[in-house]
């Protein structure tokens, strides 16, 4: 099996550079340790992450700088400083994922080249679940007008390099969960969920990816992101389910649950099981190669 494992992780730079402030952040920040651990254990020699902090506009862009090096201060959170970052990344990989994403009928490109701003979430992540650079990791952007049979698509052709590389590799959907921040201060101990509301939607979904449930969240996306604001539809769950083969047959592990600025975010790990659910009946079809936009984001 070449995807060994699918990681849900938060995208806020408080979970990084200010865990302190906030009981809450401090939670999710220690969970990455124990994730980091189990990570270690499962022998990945990949880290292939979806962030949805990485916008593009067209197409799909692919990181392939092999050794990125640069500061980020977040565009939204000034306050909380800068992000100092060398990484390493898997260039050839990078190549790979680009030809296959062609091959499917997509719009795709690497990007490599000093001083490309590497986006806040994938620092976050790396930062805390790879923190000595031990595992090379490949990033591709969030298309911001990508429909769901697009980003399935893009997703499927990350499984197509990673099955003809045979690397082992963990998928990770960079991404909140319900996303709607505070648009006045407030004192970083009082953070919480923006609304009761968003809270109930966030904590029926990790159940159902707690249960291995994938691709009836997947499923579940656009309702959710209707009630919720899901952070950019979810579209990070759309690709996670792709990559990982559509599927329900999973056993999930929530770490931690909390919110940032208003946002939920998660950390929780998805592991194959052929003892999940995988019985269960999904409402849509797949989409084996890209054809065009087909509206289902406006329906």
């Amino acid at each position: 099996m070449s995807v060994v494992c699918g990681l849900l992780a938060p995208c806020r730079p408080h979970v990084l550079l200010a865990p302190e402030q906030n009981s809450g952040w401090k939670r999710l920040h220690d969970a990455f340790a124990v994730a980091r651990a189990e990570l270690e254990q499962s022998d990945a020699e990949l880290l292939l992450l979806y962030s949805t902090q990485w916008t593009s506009i067209i197409g799909h862009q692919i990181q392939a700088d092999p050794e990125p090096e640069w500061s980020l201060v977040d565009q939204d959170f000034h306050q909380l400083g800068t992000i100092d970052y060398r990484l390493r990344m898997d260039a050839e990989f990078a190549e790979l994922y680009r030809q296959k994403a062609v091959a499917r009928g997509l719009t795709a490109r690497t990007v490599a080249y000093r001083g490309f701003p590497i986006d806040t979430g994938t620092l976050v992540v790396l930062k805390l679940l790879n923190p000595d650079n031990r595992i090379p990791a490949c990033v591709v952007s969030c298309n911001m007008y990508a429909d769901r049979g697009e980003t399935l698509v893009l997703g499927k052709a990350a499984r197509d390099a990673i099955d003809e590389c045979g690397k082992k590799t963990a998928t990770i959907a960079v991404t909140a969960l319900s996303n709607r921040m505070w648009t006045d201060f407030i004192d970083p101990a009082d953070d919480r969920i923006h609304s009761q509301k968003d809270d109930e939607w966030n904590r029926k979904l990790l159940e159902l990816l707690t249960a291995g449930r994938l691709e009836d969240v997947s499923q579940l996306a656009r309702q959710f992101s209707a009630q919720a604001n899901g952070d950019n539809k979810l579209k990070a769950l759309w690709w996670l389910a792709a990559v990982m083969g559509q599927s329900n047959d999973y056993q999930g592990k929530l770490y931690a649950y909390e919110g940032v600025w208003g946002t939920g975010q998660a950390l929780l790990r998805l592991d194959p099981d052929t003892a999940g659910g995988g019985v269960l009946e999904y409402d849509e079809d797949g989409v084996e190669t890209y054809q065009g936009d087909r509206d289902v984001l406006t329906t």
